[in-house]
């Protein structure tokens, strides 16, 4: 079984400021658009209690999440990112500093979110069976989402000769610590293969657009919340032509 590096930098994989506009991290898009979305997608499969959010950056899901749930648990392992979810946040949700490979949690959770993490893993399978087997309470749910590779942004990109294939992870991609690009089925082989059961499986947010060209065009009349809304009902007739993909899974055990 690999075992994970600790010689990674986290912080260093989240930064933005000496990278190109289209090799960033972090998109007004993924903040505006499709955080809400995510949390609608989800809302009718929670369940009421606690939550687990493993990997909560600085706070921006979180505090969309928040509302819904008694008490809120973050695990984070960039230190910078830590801290400014600490200050967002406040003393109400509780942040544990650590790796999802190492960290002791002392109880388990009603609802566990994990939102585009899983492709920054060393070894996601090891991840997902402690989700399984440690941290998801009986007739909880764990709501897995991940970046799309079969998005149309990506399919676009590849006929333009910009990537080799759907499924590749782009040098940008691998700075900020993607080790793969998943689809609905190789994320449903990992999450089988760490003993869950998956109970939902669909796609957020039809995307022909990469997310730098989307941020363009936020800030123009050109887009309307119509128009989003139906971007996001065409992705769950679509799935697979989503920005991300997510499951919906609960323990085997």
């Amino acid at each position: 079984m690999a075992q994970q590096d600790n010689r990674r930098d986290y912080n260093a994989e989240m930064a933005d400021s000496h990278l190109p506009e289209n090799s960033r991290y972090s998109y007004g898009f993924d903040y505006d658009v499709m955080h809400p979305y995510m949390v609608r997608s989800f809302e009718p499969f929670f369940r009421k209690g606690s939550l687990l959010e493993l990997g909560c950056a600085k706070g921006d899901l979180t505090r969309r999440l928040r509302p819904h749930f008694d008490d809120v648990t973050c695990v984070e392992a960039a230190d910078d990112a830590l801290a400014v979810a600490r200050e967002r946040l406040g003393a109400d949700v509780t942040l544990v500093p650590g790796l999802f490979e190492d960290v002791q949690l002392p109880r388990r959770y009603d609802n566990i979110v994990m939102t585009h993490v899983l492709e920054h893993l060393d070894d996601p399978v090891r991840v997902l069976r402690r989700v399984n087997e440690e941290w998801l309470a009986p007739g909880g749910r764990f709501f897995l989402a991940c970046p799309n590779a079969n998005a149309p942004s990506r399919q676009i990109a590849v006929k333009m000769g910009l990537i080799s294939h759907n499924s590749a992870v782009t040098p940008a991609e691998a700075e900020h610590g993607h080790r793969c690009t998943y689809a609905l089925d190789t994320l449903e082989r990992d999450a089988t293969a760490a003993g869950l059961r998956v109970v939902h499986r669909s796609g957020i947010f039809f995307k022909a657009l990469a997310n730098f060209q989307w941020d363009r065009l936020l800030k123009t009349d050109i887009i309307s919340p119509a128009y989003l809304d139906g971007c996001y009902a065409l992705g769950q007739q679509y799935p697979d032509l989503c920005s991300t993909i997510y499951l919906v899974c609960e323990s085997s055990r």
